[in-house]
């Protein structure tokens, strides 16, 4: 076949935050870089994320007096993750982690603020830290990128507010409090006047947060480095020549192009959670024919997998859960389409439960997501559907929301009206309503409520540990995390299994380097992001473990493929 040719150091496939930080790298060392994207929007699952890392023993908790070490660190992992635990790869990423951040923030790459509160997953376990190891992205200003504003992968509709105005995790608490403070109530309108401004010009607001202002400041320093990024340029083919991967075929504008490739391919291709095929071998409930609703991003379908194993890579699926979960409403739209919604938070606010279809409860709420749908999945093991419903009161929809409702002064009229949200004046109205066994719900309810107005939870102790208070709500005493369901009416949220992106992937080492079925690198092949299996061995042990771990060895490819010869005769 003829081809298009053009030649560079490194090609990177992929657009999210790990495909970002080797290109950037690469490019700081010196090297030559093209980036090339499938999709038509660059950000990959990045953009929809809350673009948090996880960095130990970072420079932030230092200035900040925050104790932390690399041993604690590697005992947390070793205990967490346990037998699947890959210990030289997990060890990478802790030696690399901090010097990324290092140079990203001091070269202008990246800019993050600690979350001194924010402990990790588990915090009662050894190693573990009460606060300080994940970081969250600065908001950025997105007319920073220009017309590449309108490329790049807004955010998950349901997380916006009046069309399109970022809410960040720092901006919540004002939300929430925007009727009972003064300073919370400046806040919000502050953030709905820049966001009415915008939208005189912008098709969405302009005031980035999250995983959007992390890939944003990204994408401009690397236009600024003069690294390319080719979109609608899917990755199609590798070509194995000699001893390694020296060429790739990417399909731009209708042609077939064969760049080759001085030093190697990096795969950021974002896992395979679009690929139903995978989904049915590896989703236990999927394979059951249970339901489920992915949050990822659609062209994530694994076009990284099937590239590795086309010349040697290999499929590592030996992790705890094949996927990051979460659990997600499916909000109506007035198109008829359906968007889904990931309870991140309202699940451990207090005057929350969550129930199967029997009325019972079946696990701790305010634990975190990964933890939660398991749980689920196991409350409905003999049901034909995987669901749950999230039960809140009148004063806590009110407080806090529920799912894609916002708090007063946001009317929940638009969501009773589509069927979103259920509602009844008593508890049994409400079970009726949602098909759930009216007794059962009744009995929890009343069970609950005598230890909730204690601020206590007997049945899985709910707000014992940091990481659950720090979800909750900070000023309700006794337990932030507890209060009763009292004040009708009462409203419920359908709640089903969804992922954030896959855990397992491709096999690689601690260079970040795909590796073939005995362990042996593919020369001029490497891997980061949710294309490499999770260096976490599919656990979630705390806030950030998918893209500090995409940015840190996307850092460490760049350097590899920096310190190889120029012809790349060896790995």
């Amino acid at each position: 076949m003829d081809y298009q040719a053009g030649t560079c150091d490194v090609l990177v496939a992929g657009s999210g935050a790990g495909g970002f930080a080797a290109a950037l790298t690469a490019r700081h060392l010196g090297l030559d870089v093209i980036m090339v994207e499938k999709e038509p929007l660059f950000g990959g699952t990045t953009a929809y994320s809350a673009g948090v890392i996880w960095v130990p023993v970072n420079s932030h908790q230092k200035a900040a007096g925050v104790i932390d070490s690399r041993q604690d660190a590697l005992a947390y992992l070793a205990h967490h993750v346990g037998n699947r635990l890959d210990r030289a790869r997990a060890e990478a990423f802790l030696d690399n982690a901090p010097a990324m951040l290092e140079l990203f923030e001091r070269e202008g790459i990246a800019a993050f603020t600690l979350a001194p509160g924010w402990a990790d997953y588990h915090p009662a376990e050894p190693g573990a830290s009460q606060g300080g190891r994940s970081l969250v992205p600065d908001d950025y200003d997105g007319k920073a990128l220009g017309p590449w504003f309108a490329k790049l992968r807004p955010p998950i509709r349901t997380m916006t507010a009046l069309g399109g105005m970022m809410v960040g995790r720092n901006d919540l608490p004002h939300v929430y409090r925007m009727t009972q403070s003064m300073r919370s109530a400046l806040h919000v309108a502050r953030m709905v006047v820049r966001h009415a401004r915008d939208r005189l010009g912008h098709s969405r607001g302009t005031r980035l947060v999250n995983g959007n202002a992390l890939v944003a400041r990204l994408a401009v320093n690397a236009f600024r480095r003069d690294i390319p990024l080719w979109l609608n340029s899917p990755v199609v083919e590798l070509i194995y020549s000699g001893d390694r991967v020296a060429a790739a075929v990417v399909e731009r504008e209708g042609k077939r192009q064969k760049i080759d490739v001085r030093r190697g391919v990096v795969l950021a291709c974002g896992g395979f959670p679009a690929n139903d095929e995978l989904k049915r071998r590896l989703y236990a409930h999927v394979a059951a024919g249970k339901n489920h609703f992915s949050l990822a991003p659609s062209g994530n379908s694994g076009d990284g997998l099937r590239l590795a194993r086309s010349v040697g890579g290999t499929l590592h699926d030996e992790v705890h859960q094949p996927a990051a979960w979460t659990p997600v409403s499916l909000v109506p739209q007035p198109d008829g389409s359906i968007i889904p919604f990931p309870h991140f938070f309202d699940r451990g606010k207090p005057g929350y439960i969550s129930v199967d279809r029997r009325g019972r409860r079946f696990v701790n709420e305010a634990l975190s997501y990964h933890v939660f749908v398991p749980a689920l999945i196991e409350a409905c093991r003999g049901d034909p559907q995987a669901e749950a419903w999230i039960v809140c009161d009148h004063s806590a929809i009110r407080r806090f929301g529920l799912g894609a409702a916002g708090p007063a002064p946001m009317s929940v009229q638009p969501f009773l009206r589509s069927g979103y949200i259920k509602r009844g004046n008593t508890v049994q109205e409400l079970a009726g309503t949602c098909g759930i066994d009216p007794a059962g719900l009744g009995r929890t309810i009343e069970e609950f409520n005598g230890p909730a107005r204690r601020g206590e939870d007997p049945k899985f102790q709910r707000g014992a540990d940091a990481y659950q208070r720090f979800n909750g709500a900070a000023d309700h005493k006794p337990n932030p995390c507890v209060a009763p369901l009292e004040k009708p009416p009462f409203y419920a949220v359908r709640v089903i299994p969804s992922e954030l992106g896959t855990f397992a992937g491709i096999r690689t080492n601690a260079s970040a380097q795909v590796v073939d079925g005995d362990s042996r690198p593919i020369p001029g092949l490497y891997a980061v992001g949710n294309d490499a299996a999770s260096v976490m061995g599919g656990t979630y042990p705390a806030a950030g473990v998918t893209i500090g771990p995409a940015m840190a060895f996307g850092y460490i490819a760049g350097r590899q493929l920096a310190s190889l010869a120029s012809d790349n005769r060896t790995t």
